[in-house]
């Protein structure tokens, strides 16, 4: 009977088989569904020196103290940040990214907005605009002049060409310069421009040399009411007479400022997610001049989708594992508990109920034997038989004999099968000896 050898060699066809069984389902479920994140992660961010660049070596010591190495990749700015993101070979992982480059912003498409999610708004920059001895107070003011926007790819170059459009200044009517940064500084001063226009936060050193050098005028835009109606990702400020210093502005003045937020490609581990907005929470909880300390990372005003994560850890911190524990010991704990524990469990359950199933048919098996015999002899108590009825029972007898001796009997079950084979062979000489009564 299969059923029978079965189970006499149920642990090399059944136990040792579930066994590989559950450890090639565990192994494929833990590369493959559920793998462990990588230690290398990429991050891009602006001009080396620039704030993007200062958070995110920030961001690398606290990443590494977690055992991931970031790489901070150097770039013109936002749009180019977020080209590298959505890009199909070698994307980066995380970017800095200007306001006003997708939903506020209206900038992007709907597929291009949903590869990259938010995991939070980190900080405030403001749109400076410095200008040589002329006073700006209006964007058409620029017009004519030699205006450094920065480079292509860069979130000042777009929010400055997006104002000047709908300022009605046209760009043939200005001279463009990639400029930013210190070179720009350096040619203001020089004279070699009229303006400069930046987005940088307020302790840029970028800021505080434009604003130490001499002719340089801070502009004071007026209706900016109207713009931020016109832009929803920015929006006005009043920066107060002295607040930058050295008696800088020397009035109050309006400003006019937008948010920076740390985004990730869509793809990117869900681990590593949660902890770049941990990182976060640790790099970017100080204050600064348009913001309280503990204002950010936040997630208000947001241009793209908010990653899953992102309010679970910005509410209650990270998952109770990762917590206590090391990230990537916490990982490993966490594939341990969601898949090596289960897919033991019900290997182990099959392990045993299987042969259990077997033992108990093989059982019923016997016990079947057993109750024929049993409704022999009961048939035989019953009455008197002539030897033509006698002899319709040995049939039967044989039947069972026949089976009991092709049945491969397991180790279990031998003294049953035995005590049975010794009824077998009692129950037919009772029957030779009623023969000719």
């Amino acid at each position: 009977m299969p059923m029978a050898r079965l189970y006499k060699r149920k642990w090399l066809l059944i136990q040792l088989p579930v066994l590989l069984l559950a450890a090639i389902t565990a192994s494929w479920t833990w590369l493959f569904v559920y793998p462990i994140p990588p230690s290398h992660l990429s991050i891009t961010t602006a001009a080396t020196g620039s704030a993007y660049y200062r958070h995110a070596q920030a961001y690398a010591e606290r990443f590494a103290a977690h055992g991931v190495t970031l790489e901070i990749q150097a770039s013109n700015g936002s749009q180019q940040n977020l080209e590298r993101l959505r890009q199909t070979v070698n994307p980066s992982d995380l970017a800095l990214v200007l306001g006003g480059f997708g939903y506020l912003g209206a900038s992007t498409e709907r597929y291009e907005r949903s590869r990259v999610e938010t995991l939070a708004n980190v900080d405030v920059e403001g749109l400076w605009i410095f200008s040589r001895n002329q006073a700006i107070e209006y964007l058409e003011q620029l017009q004519g002049l030699r205006v450094a926007v920065g480079p292509e790819g860069s979130g000042s170059r777009k929010v400055a060409l997006q104002l000047l459009a709908q300022a009605r200044v046209d760009r043939k009517d200005l001279t463009l310069s990639p400029m930013t940064g210190e070179p720009a500084v350096r040619a203001l001063g020089r004279g070699q421009l009229d303006a400069v226009l930046l987005m940088a936060p307020s302790d840029s050193l970028n800021i505080q040399k434009l604003l130490a050098l001499p002719g340089a005028r801070l502009a004071n835009l007026h209706k900016t009411a109207a713009i931020t109606e016109r832009n929803p990702y920015l929006e006005s400020r009043l920066l107060a007479q002295g607040a930058l210093g050295l008696g800088m502005p020397p009035r109050d003045i309006t400003l006019l400022t937008t948010q920076s937020s740390l985004v990730a490609r869509e793809s990117l581990h869900p681990a590593l997610k949660r902890l770049a907005i941990a990182v976060a929470m640790d790099v970017n909880t100080g204050s600064g001049l348009f913001h309280r300390a503990g204002d950010f990372p936040s997630l208000r005003r947001l241009d793209f989708p908010t990653a899953p994560q992102a309010r679970k850890v910005l509410a209650s911190g990270l998952p109770t594992l990762e917590q206590w524990m090391p990230f990537w010991w916490a990982q490993v704990a966490e594939r341990i508990l969601l898949i090596v524990l289960p897919v033991s469990l019900v290997a182990l359950s099959l392990m045993a109920l299987i042969p259990r199933y077997l033992r108990w048919a093989l059982e019923s098996r016997v016990n079947r034997w057993y109750g024929e015999l049993k409704f022999i002899e009961n048939d035989l108590k019953l009455e008197a038989h002539s030897d033509l009825t006698l002899a319709q029972f040995m049939p039967r007898l044989d039947r069972i004999d026949k089976a009991l001796r092709g049945f491969a009997c397991p180790p279990d079950l031998v003294t049953r099968c035995y005590t049975l084979h010794h009824h077998i062979e009692f129950v037919r000489q009772r029957l030779y000896g009623m023969r000719g009564r």
